[in-house]
Order: structure tokens, then C-alpha cells, then sequence
């Protein structure tokens, strides 16, 4: 990707990791290799006057002066006025570079840097977006990842999408452009699992496979970094879905949807998995979700992790076994 010609850039995203590899990557393509160049006025005691300033001084020792701001979702609205004004008219001899980050950013300023310069938008989509978003990663990387390599990395990685950058650029360090790795070449560098999301979690406890949703619970609370009452409040959703579609009278997905306030799909699997478990498993589920969230509280001496484990395996094993047959 090549970095536009204007006065303003602006990188958002969700992921630190995602905006400051963006951020980096322009800077190098505005700057090069002349440090001079670059003046990073983020630390400095009023940073959006700082930043102006910068912009309307002549380069010295450069052709153009590369002013650096980050984290500008930390500034209000009101802190921006003279940022706004400057982009109004923007020094021809100076290039702002802002980078998301310690807040929401403003719209207002979103807005006018759009007007006048490049906005780079690093989210990763949701869903099959990320599926799709990391393909093209690996399309665009120096190194390629053959099939089962690319499932695995992404399977790894789960919602720590934010690592994928790095992770490349470390395998084409370590083998060299243009290699070609298998599973055996890229396992060495994958290091800790990433997280996952939430309904990774409920589809493998809705499929009865206890171990894998075990496994998903682990990369939940340790590479998700979700707090086990975080996890609980997933669980009391999902089951109080099903509940409250068990004996509605409800037929079908969009009626589903209106009753629980929801979009179609999640709405269809949670009808589907009401009338698979029928209402005595889902007594029971509430059952063991009230005794856990009191564990968690206090009213149990086990660590909060073996709480989460034992109720997981649990509620995977209520899910009736290819064949069988529930009754409401």
C-alpha cells in the first residue's frame, strides 16, 4: 500500500497492536531513513497546540516536516478547535499523522481530516469479515503459509487478530522472502492462543463437546483476558435467551429475532438449541448458573478457574447426543 500525498492522515482502529504497525508503516513511507524529518509531539504538556505548531514551523535539515499525534480519542471535542482550524489550511510544508487511540475518536475531527486528507482504517471485521480480512494479510505477506498452516495460524491467533502483523514479519525474518512454511515451520513462533469470541464458547457447549469447550473457556479468560464474572454474564445470556423462546410459541428465526431483540442467525440458533435441550435441561442450566455465580462470589472455596471448568462441563454435557430426543 502506498501512503497518499496530502497534509493529514488520521489511522483508527480497535487494535493498538493494528493502529501503531499502520502508523508505523506511514510514517516510514512519509520519512524514510531522515529521523530529522519526524517530530512527535504527543508527550509534549499541550500536544494539540503542539502539534500545530509544529505544522506551521518550516522542516529543518528536510523537505517537509512529519508531525506525529497519538492517541487522539483522549482529547474532547472542545481541545480540537484549533486542530479543526488548522486543517482549514494545512501547511503545504508539513504532513500530521494522528493515530486512534485513549478514547473514542471525534467524529468532528474524523470529518474534516476525511476533507483534506486519509483516513486508514485498520478494524477487523467481524464474523466471516475476519475470515476474509485475514486472507488478505496473508495474500500481501513475504512469506506464504500453505493451507493447513494459514488454518492453523488463524485458528491460533482467534481474536488477537492484532499479533498477525508482527507474526509475519517474524517468519520473514526467520526464513527468509518468498519462503513457503508448513505447520512444522510456523508452530516454533505462534506462542500463547489468542482469545476467542464468546460464541465460540456457547457453540461448543451447545455441540456437547466438553473438551473443546473447555479449551475455549481457557483462551477466554487467559488470552481473551475476560474476567470469569465476564464469562458468567455470557452464560446467563445465552441460556436466558433459550428460556425465554421455550413454550413462546415462537416458529421461526424472525419471530425469534423480535422477541429477543437480536438479529436473525444468533436468534435461529438459540431457537434451535431451546427445543434441542427442551425445558428440563434448561431448568437444570439455570440451575448450575445460579450454584456458580454464588461459587464465584464466595460461597465455594475452589479457584474461580476451576468454578468456570466444572460448569462448562456441565452444561456441554445437557446437550443431547446425536439422535436423541428432548421433550418439552
Amino acid at each position: 500500500m502506498t501512503t497518499p500525498a496530502v497534509p493529514v492522515h488520521l489511522v483508527k482502529g480497535e487494535d493498538p497492536s493494528l493502529v501503531q504497525d499502520a502508523l508505523s508503516r506511514i510514517i516510514h513511507e512519509l520519512a524514510g531513513d531522515d529521523a530529522f524529518a519526524i517530530e512527535d509531539v504527543s508527550d509534549a504538556p499541550e500536544p494539540v497546540a503542539a502539534a500545530v505548531d509544529a505544522c506551521r514551523t518550516l522542516p529543518f535539515l528536510a523537505d517537509q516536516r512529519i508531525v506525529v499525534l497519538r492517541d487522539v480519542g483522549r482529547f474532547r471535542t472542545e481541545e480540537l478547535v484549533s486542530l479543526s482550524e488548522y486543517l482549514d489550511d494545512p501547511s503545504p510544508t508539513a504532513v500530521l499523522v494522528l493515530a486512534a487511540g485513549g478514547g473514542q475518536t471525534s467524529q468532528k475531527l474524523t470529518a474534516a481530516v476525511r476533507k483534506v486528507g486519509h483516513v486508514t482504517d485498520v478494524t477487523v471485521p467481524a464474523g466471516k469479515g475476519r475470515a476474509t480480512w485475514i486472507a488478505d494479510q496473508l495474500k500481501g505477506a513475504r512469506v506464504k503459509l500453505e493451507r493447513a498452516a494459514a488454518d492453523q495460524l488463524s485458528t491460533h491467533l482467534g481474536e488477537d487478530t492484532g499479533r498477525l502483523p508482527g507474526l509475519l514479519a517474524m517468519l520473514a525474518a526467520a526464513y527468509g522472502d518468498g519462503a513457503k512454511l508448513g505447520v512444522e515451520e510456523i508452530e516454533p513462533f505462534l506462542g500463547d492462543a489468542g482469545g476467542v469470541a464468546p460464541w465460540d464458547l456457547t457453540d461448543a457447549i451447545d455441540s456437547g463437546a466438553t473438551e473443546l469447550a473447555i479449551n475455549q473457556l481457557h483462551r477466554m479468560v487467559a488470552g481473551g483476558e475476560r474476567h470469569p464474572l465476564v464469562v458468567m454474564a455470557t452464560l446467563h445470556r445465552h441460556y436466558a435467551s433459550m428460556l425465554r423462546l421455550d413454550g413462546s410459541g415462537v416458529t421461526n428465526e424472525n419471530e425469534a429475532a423480535a422477541l429477543l431483540g437480536a438479529k436473525p442467525y444468533p436468534a435461529k440458533k438459540a431457537l434451535n438449541q431451546s427445543r434441542r435441550l427442551g425445558r428440563a435441561a434448561l431448568g437444570r442450566a439455570i440451575e448450575l448458573l445460579a450454584a456458580a455465580d454464588l461459587d464465584l462470589r464466595g460461597a465455594s472455596a475452589w479457584p474461580e478457574e476451576l468454578v468456570l471448568e466444572v460448569l462448562v462441563a456441565r452444561l456441554s454435557r445437557l446437550a443431547p447426543r446425536a439422535g436423541a430426543r428432548t421433550h418439552s
